[in-house]
């Protein structure tokens, strides 16, 4: 099964942007789009929906209105030409918040948050359960979905990172703090400046090295403790 989303904007172009953008995602479902808030809570209420794509400034109805008169809350991701309201929009536990005009690159960012949610998080869900939780990564002009138990460790190359996976290497115009925080906290770490690493995939440890399929990576000197901590906990998690 997909994740069902519906989108909420007063102005047509804005839901057009959205919905080219999710075009390039095969398992993400537009359920329905409105341009009137209020006629979203029959679909709402009928559907399960995963996933609500909002603007705030709208006539009929705020988005923050809207959000408190939810029976149930989906995933909110706010879309609107406004910076100055993402302080109340996180208070109201949004997913994420985009400032329009919404770039491709900025809204993969925001599909990888909502494919943790789903898979990592929800993992009872029928899309939990068919689904091996991923990340999409924009590769020269292509999007390649990538499984968390395939990547091995990333390394940052200035402007750009390398994903090493079991399955090859990608680079990727991204920072590697950006991609760091869209990978679970659970499994990923780290450990260096220019190094986060899959934690399951460490083989060894040996003073301030790590060692990933006879890859040595080096733990920075500010890493260190917090690293060791890590591996060590989750040693001694898997001998109980």
């Amino acid at each position: 099964m997909k994740i069902k989303c519906v989108i909420i904007d007063d102005e047509h172009l804005a839901i057009q942007v959205i919905e080219n953008h999710l075009k390039s995602f095969d398992h993400i479902e537009i359920v329905a789009t409105f341009n009137n808030p209020l006629k979203a809570y029959p679909v709402l209420e009928q559907e399960k929906i995963d996933v609500i794509f909002l603007d705030i400034n709208m006539p009929q109805m705020t988005g923050f209105k809207f959000i408190e008169n939810l029976s149930y809350k989906p995933l909110i991701v706010i879309t609107t030409a406004y910076r100055e309201y993402a302080v109340k929009s996180f208070e109201l536990n949004v997913l994420d918040y985009l400032v329009k005009p919404i770039p491709f690159d900025r809204f993969l960012k925001t599909i990888n948050k909502i494919y943790q949610q789903v898979y990592m998080n929800n993992a009872t869900t029928d899309v939990g359960l068919q689904q091996e939780p991923h990340i999409f990564l924009k590769v020269n002009k292509k999007l390649v979905k990538v499984n968390f138990s395939d990547i091995l460790f990333i390394e940052s190359l200035k402007d750009y990172i390398k994903v090493n996976t079991t399955l090859g290497d990608y680079v990727v115009h991204k920072s590697l703090s950006a991609i760091t925080e869209e990978l679970p906290q659970s499994s990923f770490l780290r450990i260096h400046r220019s190094y986060t690493i899959s934690i399951n995939k460490i083989t060894a440890l040996e003073g301030n090295t790590v060692e990933i399929l006879n890859k040595k990576i080096p733990i920075g000197r500010n890493y260190l403790k917090i690293t060791k901590q890590r591996i060590f906990n989750i040693n001694d998690d898997a001998k109980n």
